[in-house]
Formats: structure tokens, sequence, C-alpha cells
């Protein structure tokens, strides 16, 4: 066992160590050498270390460089040093953190973890919290106790009873709400489609003035940090608009959510501790390896209403936090360990700047692009870029282009009908040089391009 782990950690160390010598995206050969995966399941066994020198062999250079520099593709982050190892320690202590009882050590550790992070978010101290995969999923089980809550002020008992023949319930969206929440609304039997929409500005803000009349049990969702721009909704108007009639107020701050630890970012997030539930992610700007995420409800005992279970085989009975008791899963691996591997090693002052150093690394992506002649469709208020090339046909292929460059990757959207490349700055590593390598890739290869 001790020479396939070690060796299992030399490769890691190597691949991480190489990924700044490689381009971002994986070779179209490296992506026809998985072809030598494909096969029946052997008949007969094969020696470990012979499974891990293919798995290395073919699986390493067909990876895209996610935890490098200059991946710009989707809001994530690669993982810290410190995550990765607290993460391969917390993978030998093998937990199943379910039950304080039983793992009282990542059940501990989770604890902390959570009061850390409600003080870092300017959060009520006794909300309740789960550690899940990430926001689809803190999406999913905050919605999940929002309906116990409005269902349970009219009288009715959800998880008893189901949504059948209960009372109606309105759920009202941005019309830039994320996909993600609408998934989360369909799982829990609220349904992705009927829903109220509420029109947003230029910048994807949900628009006070249009706000719809509420009546009966009602979950607003609204947004801190915008797929696209980075710009929240205004979550004063709609918390005090919403709590006047009786509703719930979820906030999806899959990444948003961390402007409320930083001083100089505080003008985005009046209203945000206003409300009743949020979902973030960790693996986006907290930079821990996947999965990892947070939901968090002012309501604890709603929460564990619409998450807790009991068996006769479980001891579930102690004074401590059972972790199961505000998530979907009841075996789960300790998650909560390389988040507070993350918070322990940056503390407050290095989460404030770690975030604001991708900020200013997406305002430098805007400057120079702007510079260059191209069009940033938004405002750049947080590590959001989206910035069009010309009409579509023009900005898809530019986007091809940089991508094959292999400096550096960043992706295609449409946003509020406008084709553009969508750059999200959220790695610790991410250097100004890395920034200057890929802005000056990024002109180039447009320029080439006209």
């Amino acid at each position: 066992m001790r020479d396939l782990l070690s060796d299992s950690a030399q490769r890691a160390i190597a691949y991480l160590e190489g990924l700044e010598d490689r381009a971002v995206a994986p070779s179209a050969a490296a992506i026809a050498d998985l072809a030598q995966l494909d096969g029946p399941l052997p008949a007969h066994s094969t020696p470990p270390e012979d499974v891990l020198r293919q798995l290395d062999a073919l699986g390493s250079p067909a990876t895209m460089a996610m935890g490098g520099r200059r991946f710009f593709g989707f809001i994530i982050g690669g993982a810290l040093p410190v995550t990765l190892a607290a993460n391969w320690l917390a993978g030998a202590w093998d937990q199943n953190s379910a039950l304080y009882n039983v793992t009282p050590a990542t059940a501990k550790l989770e604890q902390l973890a959570l009061s850390w992070l409600l003080d870092l978010f300017g959060l009520p101290a006794d909300c309740g919290g789960g550690f899940v995969t990430g926001a689809t999923v803190a999406n999913f089980t905050a919605l999940a106790a929002a309906r116990h809550g409005v269902l349970a002020r009219a009288g009715w008992d959800v998880e008893a009873d189901g949504l059948i023949g209960g009372p109606p319930v309105t759920v009202i969206v941005g019309e830039e709400a994320h996909s993600t929440l609408f998934k989360a609304l369909g799982l829990v039997g609220l349904g992705r489609k009927r829903v109220v929409r509420v029109p947003v500005d230029r910048q994807g803000r949900m628009r006070a003035d249009a706000l719809p009349p509420i009546n009966g049990p009602t979950i607003v969702c609204a947004q801190a940090g915008n797929l696209h721009s980075g710009a929240f909704d205004p979550l004063a108007d709609i918390c005090d608009w919403a709590h006047a009639a009786g509703a719930w107020v979820h906030v999806d701050g899959a990444f948003g959510l961390w402007a409320a630890a930083v001083p100089s970012l505080a003008y985005l997030t009046p209203g945000l501790a206003d409300a009743d539930s949020w979902g973030t992610d960790f693996h986006k700007w907290l930079n821990v390896p996947y999965d990892s995420g947070l939901a968090v409800v002012r309501d604890r005992d709603a929460l564990r209403a619409a998450m807790s279970i009991t068996a006769e085989y479980l001891p579930t009975d102690s004074p401590n936090r059972n972790p199961s008791d505000f998530v979907p899963e009841l075996s789960r691996r300790a998650r909560g360990v390389e988040v507070w591997a993350a918070l322990r090693h940056l503390g407050r002052a290095g989460i404030v700047d770690l975030i604001e150093r991708t900020c200013r690394h997406a305002r430098r992506f805007a400057e120079g692009l702007q510079a260059a002649g191209y069009e940033v469709l938004n405002d750049v208020v947080l590590n959001q870029v989206c910035v069009a090339f010309g009409d579509a046909a023009t900005t898809n292929r530019v986007i091809a282009a940089i991508q094959a460059d292999g400096t550096c990757w960043a992706g295609p959207t449409v946003w509020q009908g406008r084709a553009a490349m969508r750059i999200s700055v959220s790695s610790w590593a991410t250097t100004e040089e890395d920034v200057e390598r890929s802005l000056g890739a990024m002109i180039r290869v447009a320029g080439a391009g006209k």
C-alpha cells in the first residue's frame, strides 16, 4: 500500500507541476488515446500499480488544466495546495460523516467551518447549514427548507403529506436566474416552468420596480452574482417587499456570496443578510477540490425538518451537530475537512486578498480588451468579464481560436442576445503575469481573425 500511495502522490505532483508547460485544453491526440480504455470488464484482476499507470498515462493528458493559472472558462478555482492535501488525508480517514457519535473529528471540523463561514458572511450565528456537493444541491437543500417553511405557516406538513392537495406555492425568480436553480425547483416538486419571472436590467439584476404582488405561500429566489456580469439583485428591496407579504427569500450566491467577506465589495451586498436562506460553492472562490458547497438556512429547524432522518440502527442522539440532519445524504464524504483547512490557512485577510486580487485581474482583462477595440458587455464589479469581438460569427470564431491557441481557456456564451466570451477569474494561482500573457494571446488571436 505504501508504495502504491507514494506512486500516486508523485504522479499527482508531476501532473500539477506540468500544468504550466502544456496547453490548457487537452490535445486531439490525447482525447483520441482515451479509446485505449475501451473494452469489456477484465475477467481477472489487474495489479494496482498497472491500473494507476494506465490511469495516469491516458487520463492525465486528456484533462482540461482547470487547476492551472490560466483557465478562465467557468467560475471555478484550482485547489489550494493545503485543501488538496487535506482532501487526501480525509480520503485516507475514509469517514462516512453523517453522525457526530460515529465520526466526531469530521463532524467537529464541519461545525467549526460553519461557524467561521457564518461570521465571515455576516449571517446569524444560529443559522442551520449543510455541506453539500455544490450550488445546485445547496439550492435544492435550501429550497426544500423554504418549501417546508412556507407550507408549515399555511398548516401543511409537506414532508408527511407531499405537495399533492396542499396549498399551492408561488415561486418568483429573475429572468436571469441560473439554470441550476430551475433544476433544484424541479427536484423539490415546485416546477421548472411554474414560476413568475421578474424582468431584469442591462446587468441582469431583477428590477425592483417590476416586483409583482404576493399572495399565499411564496418563495422568492434572488441572485448574488449574476453568471455573466457578477451583478447583485437589489436584495434589500426584495427582502423588504417579500417579508412584508410573509414570503421566503432564498439567495443563490454560488460565487457572489463571497463578496460579503470583503469590505471593499460591501456596496454590492445590502440586504444580503436579511434573506432566509443562501447557497454557495466552495470549489469556486474558496479554491477547494470538487465537490463542495454550502446551504445555509436562517430557520435551522426548517432545514432539519426537511432533511433529517432517524432509524433504529443510527446513533443520532447527541448534543452535538449531526451533519446528516442538514443535508440530503446519509452516507457522505467528509467534505467539510478541506473547507476548514482553507479557512484555517487563509484566515480572513487571506480570503479578502484572494477575492480582491481575482477581481483586480478581471478588471485588467476588461481594460486591456477595451483598449484593443473590443466590446466589454458588462460592468465589471466582480470577477466576470463578457467580451464580444464583433458579430456572433466573428466572436465564436475568435473564441475557438483562443481555445486552440492553448495559452488560456475561456468559454462562449450568449448574454442578453449577444454572443460573447466569458472570462471568469477565480484561481488563487493566477498572477499578473498570467493575466498579461493571456490578454496578449487573446488580442493577438482576435487581431489575426479580423
